[in-house]
């Protein structure tokens, strides 16, 4: 078959990547000039198999109402004249109790220890470097409330069957001993030993190189106009090119569409509404001073809300979530908060380890579902496939669904429980409300 997929971020290009596998023509759309240049950027970098908690739980809304006119807050929603963020606002306080944390995450957990195996997969046969590290992650907490809440959702974890482990304050400083040099006390902390860290841009664009190789063709600066619709089918997809002004139309057999926060105003004009809402996720990366004194270990920084990743000799310090539109801009009073936020809590930890008088800051958006469960999937358009809504997790669930959604367009059930786009989980397994 002939698919066009839309999108070359960590999803759209996995997807590419594993249709080709089996034995499919494959174009591939993006406005950018290569693939991971938008929300797969500058992300956190963690591979979070087993931190994959949802939002939504039953604390959430009493912390976002703390949070509500905190510039620098983890979760910061600020009410627009927008009917979508009211809708996905008002669904994701459904989803605020504990049987649908339970169900989500069930589901969250599936799909992530599927995508983990699938880009082993990738690996074993691309040998693509981007800095990774199978050094797990190291949660760690400055107060011992904090701990004793941070144990409790460890136990709770390791009842959906991931190896979550609760650390004292020197077994934290055994995983990580970088960490001895903290103004911060720490109380402990729980570890993943079997998660893991790397560049998602840089493998991204590794990976479109080795479809390239494969065959699939690359529409570089083109933007999506609209669809050609006959019957219940896209009979085409319109684009236009950046560079030349000029317009065509893509046919194929099958549309999938992965354009991240993107795709839910895209696919609006088609009757197809989808409840993914941007958060506006910030990262700063700074390049290493005293390489010998940085962590090696990706960390997850409870008080701050962030991620910490070494990417070779530099380090990313990611966090917190804007529900701001599509905006991605940096110059906002708020952006500048966030940002500095982010440099502020690294020097604290980790003192004159990195250079942070030059800071490269980046702001992308996390298309968020209210469930935190992305649509992979048919849509209600025969040919129309979904593969998006990942949120925080794109990294981390990338190469799954990419494996996922080309299994499905050949025909094949993925061999997961998951509540796939037009379909019920398999016998026997708990069914869940997807998103949408």
């Amino acid at each position: 078959m002939k698919v066009t997929v839309l999108g070359a971020g960590i999803i759209g290009t996995a997807t590419a990547w594993f249709l080709s596998k089996e034995g499919h023509e494959v174009t591939v759309v993006d406005r950018q000039p290569d693939a991971g240049l938008e929300t797969t950027y500058a992300n956190g970098a963690q591979i979070s198999v087993c931190f994959c908690e949802p939002w939504a739980n039953a604390e959430a809304p009493w912390k976002v109402a703390k949070w509500l006119f905190k510039d620098d807050a983890p979760l910061l929603f600020r009410p627009h004249l927008d009917p979508y963020q009211w809708r996905w606002g008002l669904k994701f306080l459904t989803q605020c109790n504990d049987a649908a944390f339970a169900r989500n995450v069930k589901q969250l957990v599936s799909l992530g220890m599927y995508s983990h195996a699938a880009l082993k997969e990738i690996l074993a046969s691309t040998e693509i470097e981007y800095n990774r590290l199978e050094k797990g992650i190291l949660h760690f907490f400055s107060s011992q409330h904090d701990f004793e809440a941070g144990a409790a959702a460890c136990e709770l974890m390791r009842n959906y069957g991931v190896d979550r482990r609760v650390l004292n304050p020197e077994e934290v400083l055994q995983i990580e001993p970088a960490l001895a040099h903290s103004s911060q006390k720490i109380f402990g902390g729980t570890y993943t030993p079997s998660d893991e860290s790397g560049d998602a841009k840089v493998f991204t664009q590794q990976l479109a190189q080795r479809c390239a190789e494969r065959g699939v063709k690359f529409l570089w600066e083109h933007d999506v106009l609209g669809f050609d619709v006959r019957g219940n089918a896209v009979a085409g997809v319109r684009l236009k090119d950046r560079t030349t002004g000029q317009t065509r139309t893509v046919t194929g057999d099958q549309v999938v569409a992965a354009m991240g926060s993107f795709t839910a105003p895209m696919l609006r004009p088609l009757g197809i509404d989808l409840d993914i809402y941007p958060a506006k996720g910030y990262s700063a990366t700074m390049r290493l001073k005293k390489p010998e004194a940085a962590s090696m270990v990706s960390l997850l920084d409870d008080g701050a809300k962030v991620a910490i990743s070494r990417l070779g000799d530099h380090i990313r310090v990611a966090g917190t979530a804007e529900m701001a539109g599509l905006d991605t801009s940096l110059d906002s009073a708020t952006s500048q908060a966030r940002c500095a936020a982010l440099v502020r809590r690294y020097e604290q930890l980790f003192p004159g380890v990195a250079d942070t008088s030059e800071p490269n800051f980046w702001a992308g958006l996390r298309p968020s579902t209210p469930n935190n469960l992305p649509y992979i999937g048919r849509s209600k358009i025969s040919n129309l496939w979904l593969n998006a809504g990942h949120g925080t997790l794109g990294w981390t669930h990338g190469a799954g669904s990419g494996k996922a959604m080309a299994e499905l367009i050949t025909g094949k059930r993925p061999q997961l429980a998951y509540g796939f786009c037009g379909e019920a989980l398999p016998a026997g397994k708990p069914q869940v409300a997807l998103a949408g």
